[in-house]
């Protein structure tokens, strides 16, 4: 017979399976958690297109760890959203000038777009999310998946 834990553990399995494979492949769970933006949407080609030509300012917000893992976008800025210093820096690397395009990319789209909410509250008025992130949402498959090119030590 089954214990408690063992079906509870097999009915949350099947539950995030289930939310997975509703999802196209893409985890839902992750979309629940993305907040609504307020700014402009793009998917993965077209944020290091934009990058790559100077269009746009592309920033990986996620984590050091998270770069040494899977590098960042060719094209993309790191800049750990936990700073304290976030948007302090990040008025640097766009030279003061809030309504310069600043597009954020995350692992998949949570923290991009709540960081994108945050940055229009303090001002800035041309900020776009990667959604899709670097590893793939319900908004698209990601940068990696996708094969964009990726910078693994920015030193």
């Amino acid at each position: 017979m089954l214990s408690r834990r063992k079906l509870l553990i097999a009915g949350v399995t099947v539950l995030g399976a289930g939310l997975f494979y509703a999802g196209d492949g893409q985890n839902l769970i992750y979309s629940a958690l993305s907040e609504s933006v307020t700014g402009e949407v793009i998917d993965a080609p077209t944020a290091h297109r934009l990058a790559e030509s100077g269009d746009l300012f592309l920033i990986d917000i996620r984590r050091p760890n998270e770069w040494e893992k899977t590098g960042s976008g060719e094209g993309a800025t790191r800049l750990d959203m936990r700073r304290e210093d976030f948007i302090a820096e990040l008025d640097k690397i766009i030279g003061g000038d809030r309504s310069k395009p600043v597009a954020l990319i995350c692992a998949r789209g949570v923290r991009s777009s709540r960081m994108n909410n945050r940055l229009v509250e303090a001002g800035f008025t041309n900020v776009i999310d990667v959604s899709e992130g670097m590893l793939g949402s319900a908004a698209g498959p990601g940068w990696l998946k996708r094969e964009l090119p990726v910078v693994l030590d920015k030193e």
